[in-house]
């Protein structure tokens, strides 16, 4: 008796995003970055990735709004920086080709065409190897985009990616990296975080309270030993039961002022949890960048982007202020008097 036919892998680029989440293939997750990437180059290539989603695969122009990368960030500075920095980014892709395993190197975004009005727009170009990576893909993972802008760290970015990728797998709930290869994949900067020690504790332990806090999944990495030294991990995960799922969602409708600590279970240090404003209309006034090197100095642990948001919504409405870096700066100082971490 025959057997019956295997069914059709699904395309990752037949996949389609949606209000609540946004489609990443699996070949751009376990990347090796070769030119070690911020959070906000991560995020901000996650959005260009999804502007450009309907014609991935094909060689067009995307076009997509400044104000859509900007995210609560009011000045193109930083969205200049990124995108640069997305340019001349080279990642190392694990690729199959005629049945065995290839390492194609690939750029991360081509060439692009910015407008210099504040409000402008940016085109841009997806390179033609990862088109073709793009377009053969039947591995993706699905990020709550909710989730992605509210991880603090790449470290934390990148293993909420890894977990969305595998967490749906029947068959597996573990996997095994060795130190190089994770350290690649996170993008550990070349000369740090060298000993595991390090690693555990700057870049994997907050990644993964932070990962098992506001996603579906909880998240465990057991360190692995050749003799004496720590060469390996072990990563697992399972998903959460509906308490700990509801558990994530509470958290992630609160302020972000003091999550670091709830995460961490610190309670001397917790802030009230209070909702976050529904909406928040903003003011047409930006922030010079060393304002936001100021506010960081002065009230360092504060999230900087979100005590922004904060002073815009409590200005909506008033008449601007003459100088809005000062009065900004004066915002935060009373807003961390009176939400201390």
């Amino acid at each position: 008796m025959s057997k019956p036919p295997k069914a059709p892998l699904t395309r990752t680029k037949d996949v389609q995003p949606n209000a609540a989440t946004l489609v990443k293939p699996g070949e751009l997750i376990d990347v090796v970055e070769v030119t070690p990437l911020t959070l906000n180059d991560r995020r901000i290539y996650n959005v260009l990735l999804e502007n450009a989603w309907d014609a991935i695969d094909k060689k067009v122009e995307h076009v997509i709004s400044k104000a859509d990368l900007r995210g609560s960030h009011n000045s193109n500075d930083r969205v200049g920086e990124s995108v640069e920095r997305l340019m001349s980014a080279i990642v190392r892709v694990k690729v199959q080709r005629d049945g065995q395993p290839h390492l194609e190197r690939v750029q991360l975004l081509g060439g692009n065409v910015e407008s210099l009005k504040r409000d402008g727009l940016l085109h841009y170009e997806i390179p033609a190897r990862l088109r073709h990576i793009i377009g053969d893909s039947t591995v993706f993972a699905r990020l709550k985009r909710e989730v992605m802008f509210a991880l603090s760290s790449k470290y934390a970015l990148t293993l909420y990616e890894m977990i969305q990728k595998r967490g749906n797998l029947k068959f597996k709930s573990s996997e095994r990296f060795s130190l190089d290869d994770l350290r690649g994949i996170l993008g550990v900067p070349s000369g740090k975080l060298t000993s595991w020690s390090n690693l555990n504790l700057r870049a994997l332990a907050p990644a993964v309270k932070e990962v098992s806090a506001l996603s579906d999944f909880e998240v465990q990495i057991n360190p692995i030993k050749t003799g004496r030294r720590v060469t390996h991990i072990e990563l697992r995960w399972w998903r959460k039961d509906a308490d700990g799922v509801g558990a994530s969602a509470r958290e992630m409708s609160y302020s972000k002022v003091g999550r670091q600590a709830r995460v961490d279970g610190t309670p001397d240090n917790l802030v009230p949890l209070r909702p976050r404003p529904a909406s928040m209309e903003k003011m047409g006034v930006a922030l010079q960048t060393d304002t936001y090197q100021t506010a960081r100095l002065r009230h360092q642990g504060y999230d900087i982007y979100f005590v922004e948001q904060e002073w815009r919504s409590w200005s909506a409405g008033k008449e601007p202020p003459n100088d809005p870096d000062r009065a900004f700066l004066a915002f935060f100082a009373k807003f961390a008097e009176n939400n201390p971490i």
